[in-house]
């Protein structure tokens, strides 16, 4: 495609024809069998002239500068800045969804942002990003866009990164997350019933996604669970998921357990409580896993990221800003010289927890001493 040319349709290859003129899509394991003109559940793919496209590349809902921390991603460049931006649609129906108004939009006036991959790596690059982050709503239904972005920022230095709840379909999984330094997969529960009444979807797809970025690519990868009082938060359900992840993809894996709070279709549902975050915590831990965070509430020893073999405490975070700081540049722990699990290079950065909404189609800040310094390939 080239660099300055933002179109909004663009040819899928994920998709083949059925009976009585239709077509049926295989991005995802919800396999939508279109006739011409019809949206699939997620809105961006649909039919139209027999074949499966994809309406927004190169649209936004918008762009904005957040810490890494926020995606959540503790082990992944600390402190960096990343250039995060999202779509519409989403192929999951999460009733408890808290980016609905772009996930569950059906509206074209949501993508008021364009961007082509040039226009996205430059701006990065100006702003002093790290990376790049395909969030707010699942970037693996706008596979496409999302991968073009990669493929550019990858040959300026970029790093990418994607906040996905992992429903996706084999061979689209094994070319999206190709391409991906970074993901935050979210595990909604270890439950396939709440996976189908709750999500509209199915529990074994995200299992074998989490498999897959964990054993069979490169890809950094980290896990949160959004735990939802008297939904996912039973310690028979946490004591099985943590459980899986030990033994499945290995003590290292960070996990994140973040506080619901009331929204979409579940307003009546109180917010998550601290102390069912720690004893989540104190389970995971207890099942083996080195590395387990909280989120959505001021934590700071749930936010702690301690040496795996001496104890100590690496990395001390108060919400997205970092006070004590004992890594090398390397990712090494100062006091014993364990590796610790991620990716480092250099210096911890000093974003803090800034926000900066950007237009693109505007002319861009100028980068501060403030902004991260890590660039470079992964």
């Amino acid at each position: 495609m080239p660099a300055d040319v933002e179109p909004t349709v663009v040819e899928t290859r994920y998709w083949h024809a059925i009976a009585g003129g239709r077509v049926q899509c295989d991005l995802c394991p919800r396999e939508c069998r279109l006739h011409e003109g019809q949206r699939g559940l997620c809105f961006v793919r649909g039919c139209e002239d027999g074949r499966v496209k994809l309406f927004t590349w190169g649209r936004s809902s918008g762009f904005c500068v957040d810490p890494i921390e926020k995606k959540p991603l503790y082990h992944f460049l600390p402190g960096s800045s990343v250039l995060s931006f999202g779509t519409a649609g989403c192929n999951l129906a999460c009733k408890f969804c808290q980016n609905w108004d772009m996930s569950k939009s059906r509206e074209m006036d949501t993508l008021a942002d364009a961007a082509s991959p040039s226009r996205l790596t430059e701006a990065a690059s100006r702003l002093g990003c790290a990376s790049i982050a395909f969030t707010y709503n699942d970037p693996v239904i706008f596979h496409e866009y999302a991968i073009d972005v990669a493929r550019e920022c990858r040959s300026a230095g970029v790093r990418t990164v994607a906040v996905t709840a992992g429903y996706v379909s084999p061979e689209p999984r094994a070319e999206f997350f190709r391409h991906m330094d970074a993901a935050n997969v979210d595990l909604k529960s270890f439950s396939d019933d709440f996976y189908r009444r709750v999500c509209g979807a199915r529990l074994a797809p995200v299992l074998d996604t989490l498999r897959h970025v964990r054993h069979d690519t490169d890809t950094w990868l980290e896990i949160t669970t959004l735990l939802i009082p008297g939904a996912n938060d039973s310690d028979a359900e946490i004591t099985a998921l943590t459980g899986w992840i030990a033994r499945e993809l290995g003590s290292d894996v960070p996990l994140h357990f973040t506080a619901f709070h009331p929204d979409w279709k579940m307003p009546d549902r109180p917010p998550t409580p601290l102390a069912t975050l720690a004893r989540a915590r104190r389970i995971a831990q207890a099942a083996g896993l080195r590395h387990v965070y909280t989120g959505n509430v001021r934590d700071p020893d749930g936010g702690t990221t301690r040496c795996p073999a001496c104890g100590e405490r690496l990395v001390e975070r108060d919400g997205y800003r970092i006070g004590r700081y004992c890594v090398t540049d390397d990712g090494c722990c100062t006091g014993c010289g364990a590796v610790l699990a991620g990716v480092f290079d250099g210096p911890h950065g000093t974003w803090g927890p800034h926000r900066l909404p950007v237009r693109l189609g505007a002319p861009l800040p100028a980068p501060t001493a403030s902004r991260s310094r890590h660039s470079g390939p992964a």
